[in-house]
């Protein structure tokens, strides 16, 4: 296990301007549990990438507690990497192939067969794969061969880190809950190092201690799925984050007020003079429906019911807004919207304003 140091890392594909991976600087501690999280192109698999030595960084450095491996190739940085494909060898059982990345290892660090087959009947007992010890890879289910994947991973007790690359995307829906449950497990039981690349909040907010939200190559907020979730840093993480995700209106703030298509809301503290672009976001959870003349007026666009609640999509003008109505509520026919005053937060260029103004 390590503490991982990034320290200016950036990274182009093509050598040039075109940043896929901008400067970054972060500190990852020992022990703990991260999620790499973002859409499609943001940079989080070139991060993970970059940590595991399939890339080199064209700038920064890159220490695994307090030594430089950055040119240091992937078999020297004693890291293991589940993929999101499974890796495996078909002729192998599935028992051998757990012991495979064992079996290789020369050397101080070559293992006994018993310490071997001591720690692949762990595996085994931790991912439920007692009924297909003896089988060979080939013709096993999409889900149990990346089971064994990650099985390979976690049988390196003494790994510096262990880096997972979407691994539960080829997994049943079904099997992802149980599988992300006995991951948290893991990391509580061994205290690995953990990084875990996913574009699904779910996975990344039930495994992760802290959650590294990613856009267009940057890191826009780094936090707990709590804080994430209550002071988004930047309006696209309050979006990308919740289900569904914050409400952000264009608004116009003086004092202890807000103004939003004409609407003065109250704040619960007084701002300064802001300029640039000003923006309210406030969660749908948040959001309460009532009877007209008691808030701002808006118009319902659809009801979607989702079993212990309902979410009510209105405009208010033209701007969409979410609404979480519990489902015993009943849903006023000239409904208006209210706001938790707590539970605003004002963005300057998308930025949160800060409450140590």
């Amino acid at each position: 296990m390590a503490k991982i140091t990034l320290k200016n890392i950036a990274h182009s594909y093509d050598g040039g301007n075109n940043y896929a991976l901008k400067t970054l600087s972060h500190e990852w501690h020992d022990g703990g549990a991260y999620a790499l999280l973002g859409p499609s192109g943001c940079g989080k698999t070139t991060l993970l990438n970059i940590i595991s030595g399939l890339l080199q960084p064209s700038e920064g450095q890159l220490l695994f507690d307090d030594a430089d491996v950055s040119s240091l190739p992937t078999e020297q940085r004693n890291i293991a990497q589940v993929f999101q494909f499974p890796v495996l060898y078909d002729t192998m059982t599935v028992a051998d192939n757990l012991a495979f990345p064992l079996r290789n290892r020369r050397g101080r660090d070559k293992l006994s067969a018993a310490e071997i087959d001591r720690r692949v009947e762990q595996a085994i007992a931790m991912l439920g794969l007692e009924a297909l010890a003896k089988r060979k890879a080939r013709g096993l289910s999409a889900d149990d061969k990346q089971k064994i994947s990650l099985g390979r991973g976690l049988v390196r007790t003494d790994v510096n880190a262990i880096l997972f690359d979407e691994p539960l995307t080829v997994i049943d829906p079904h099997l992802k809950w149980q599988l992300r449950t006995q991951l948290k497990q893991i990391h509580r039981q061994f205290g690995h190092t953990m990084i875990y690349v996913t574009h699904d909040q779910t996975e990344a907010l039930t495994f992760a201690d802290k959650v590294v939200v990613m856009l267009a190559g940057e890191v826009v907020q780094m936090g707990t799925p709590q804080e994430l979730f209550d002071t988004p840093q930047h309006t696209f993480v309050g979006k990308f984050i919740g289900s569904p995700g914050m409400n952000v209106l264009p608004c116009e703030v003086a004092g202890k007020e807000a103004v939003v298509e004409g609407h003065r809301i109250v704040l619960a503290r007084e701002y300064p003079v802001l300029s640039g672009v000003m923006e309210l976001g406030v969660r749908p959870e948040f959001v309460r429906l009532a009877d007209p003349g008691q808030g701002m007026p808006v118009q319902i666009v659809a009801i979607e019911d989702v079993g212990r609640h309902r979410i009510v999509r209105a405009k208010l003008n033209k701007h969409r807004l979410d609404i979480i109505v519990p489902e015993h509520q009943a849903i006023p026919s000239e409904p208006c919207v209210e706001f938790d005053c707590n539970r605003i937060n004002i963005y300057q260029n998308s930025q949160l304003v800060g409450w140590n103004l």
